[in-house]
């Protein structure tokens, strides 16, 4: 993500990495390392629904940006 850090965006939105992990059932340890680095691509859809960040935002090199063509 170019724009905000994700963690920054997901603090000011009100989203704990903590509950995030256990809408996932992983440690928040895990999420943290996803926040760092890279959402994995089977995880994105989910991320996307609980957060409301794009997918195109969360892994562009998986979903292409947004309003690219496919």
């Amino acid at each position: 993500m170019k724009n905000k850090p994700l963690k920054e965006r997901l603090h000011k939105n009100g989203i704990k990495l903590v509950s995030l992990a256990r809408s996932f059932g992983v440690d928040k340890a895990t999420i943290s390392r996803w926040v760092q680095g890279s959402i994995p691509a089977e995880r994105v859809i989910e991320f996307e629904r609980l957060t409301n960040i794009s997918r195109h935002e969360l892994r562009p090199d998986v979903f292409g940006k947004k309003g690219e063509a496919a």
